[in-house]
């Protein structure tokens, strides 16, 4: 099977596992107990702490582990609600600001807090899918105790300019809080360079288990705990640490900090340039031209319902949509903000390359996309020729 898929997961690396295995086998210790199990665990537990701040160039206090990145965009957002008053008013109103294109964990969240008193408001889109800086000016009028945004899109692959819209929060009061879910490994993710207070890290999204992830708090951020407990994680999240998790996720932060992507860049291209020479005006691109993760291409094609399309390309692995939704393809709602006509939303297909992706895997799966949209589009034509004869 030819995978390019790897914005939904990616596969647990051997090198990873090796590093987690240990934990699970005879260094099976509590972190919490004062014997040599448990000192090995905690020191286990603290080295990944490490690696995982030094890939975001944060201090090992600043990391807090989770069960994902959900959880910590949950924390992220309950957290800092919970440290404000849901008052409302221009003067009072201490609500979030997100924006029309975030994830499910970030616009579920939002709409819970939301029947509690806590409000939100939504930031347009650019055509490129881009954060409208001047519309995110303009809702800082409402002073917001927290802006959240996407920083690289799970969908599209289009990063947004984090940097620019940190500036507009902190110069109103507001902190803020960037779901770098599908960044590490990826593109470069400094905490201070993006100025965030807070930030999203999902592990298995860059080649270590599912089940583990975890959020950056910049020093003095103060945030309302969500799960309480023994007072593990700062007292952010009780309950007992999944030591050989956090120690595949430090694995793969430490790999992931080494990582270069130019030559996913290079095969995304070859991909692009492929189906599009192939297709032509039946096809149309919608990741970001120039900032864009290197490994994802978002495209649409014309007339074509992409779920048929995959089941008849078995072996390949693409997705229509965030296979973290509900099962379901929600790209449309990208498509619409970015006010695409509705003939190209039953098209979208995301294709999105892994570390281990070889150019023959580029050009056999071109070659099965092509194929695919030729016979769809000829048994279109043979069906109407029917129905009009």
């Amino acid at each position: 099977m030819i995978i390019l898929d790897h914005n939904a997961t990616t596969p647990v690396l051997p090198e990873i596992l090796d590093a987690m295995m240990p934990y699970l086998k005879e260094e099976w210790g509590n972190p919490s107990s004062q014997h040599a199990l448990g000192r090995n665990a905690r020191a286990a537990v603290e080295r990944a702490r490490e690696q995982v701040a030094s890939l975001i160039g944060a201090k090992h206090e600043e990391i807090i582990f989770t069960s994902g990145g959900t959880e910590a965009t949950n924390l992220a957002l309950a957290g800092t609600a919970g440290t404000s008053w849901p008052l409302v008013g221009r003067s009072g109103w201490r609500g979030t600001v997100s924006s029309v294109i975030e994830h499910p964990a970030t616009l579920e969240t939002l709409k819970r807090l939301r029947s509690t008193g806590h409000g939100f408001r939504l930031c347009r889109v650019t055509p490129e899918g881009q954060i409208d800086l001047t519309h995110m000016e303009r809702l800082m009028f409402w002073r917001p105790r927290l802006v959240s945004v996407i920083h690289a899109h799970n969908e599209t692959g289009t990063v947004q300019p984090v940097q620019e819209v940190g500036r507009i929060a902190h110069r109103a009061g507001a902190l803020l809080h960037a779901d770098a879910s599908q960044s590490p490994g990826k593109i470069s993710v400094n905490v201070d360079e993006m100025g965030v207070d807070l930030l999203t890290i999902a592990g298995h999204k860059l080649y270590a288990p599912k089940g583990i992830g975890a959020l950056y708090i910049r020093a003095g951020t103060k945030l309302f705990r969500q799960i309480s407990g023994g007072g593990q994680e700062r007292g952010y999240r009780g309950g007992t640490e999944n030591v050989p998790y956090i120690v595949g996720l430090g694995a793969a932060a430490e790999r992931a900090s080494k990582l270069q992507g130019q030559n996913l860049v290079r095969l995304r291209d070859r991909l692009w340039e492929q189906l599009s020479s192939a297709l032509g005006q039946d096809i149309q691109r919608f990741t970001h031209a120039t900032s864009n993760l290197p490994n994802t291409l978002f495209v649409a094609l014309r007339g074509i319902n992409t779920s048929n399309l995959l089941q008849s390309l078995p072996a390949l692995a693409a997705s229509t949509g965030s296979a973290c939704h509900d099962g379901k393809s929600h790209a449309s709602a990208v498509l619409n903000a970015l006010k695409v006509p509705m003939e190209w939303h039953a098209g979208t297909l995301r294709l999105s390359l892994g570390h281990g992706t070889t150019e023959n895997e580029i050009d056999t799966a071109s070659e099965w996309i092509i194929g695919a949209v030729k016979k769809q589009n000829q048994d279109s034509v043979g069906n109407n020729h029917e129905q009009r004869t």
